[in-house]
């Protein structure tokens, strides 16, 4: 029996928890964007300015995902020109460790990998 398309995305990752996480935090932006929001709340010109060959439109649609999965708030201000900023929420300030350990990781990773291509 087939699954409809609604059907499957409801199915995907739902026994995964890891895949569950890389949903989340997966892909090339959301790492860098919880970065810069690691050091406290930004604003969408200076995330933009920031993470290097992000498009406007790409750090919008990433922003919106974050937010959408719980790890960002969206904090509009009612002024003119409007004011929008972006931090944390409790969810999102729990990956810090998980990046933390992946880093160090990835630092111990390209050791190797540098040793290893010396020979």
């Amino acid at each position: 029996m087939r699954l409809k398309k609604e059907e499957k995305k409801k199915h995907e990752g739902a026994g995964c928890p890891v895949e569950a996480a890389l949903k989340v935090i997966g892909g090339r932006w959301k790492v860098l964007i919880l970065r810069e929001l690691f050091q406290g709340t930004r604003r969408f010109c200076e995330m933009h300015r920031s993470i290097n060959g992000i498009t406007q439109k790409m750090l919008t649609q990433q922003l919106r995902e974050m937010e959408h999965d719980g790890i960002i708030n969206r904090e509009v201000y009612p002024q003119v020109p409007p004011k929008v900023e972006y931090s944390l929420t409790p969810l999102g300030e729990s990956l810090e460790r998980i990046l933390d350990d992946m880093s160090a990781w990835g630092v111990k990773h390209l050791k190797e990998k540098n040793k290893n291509s010396l020979f």
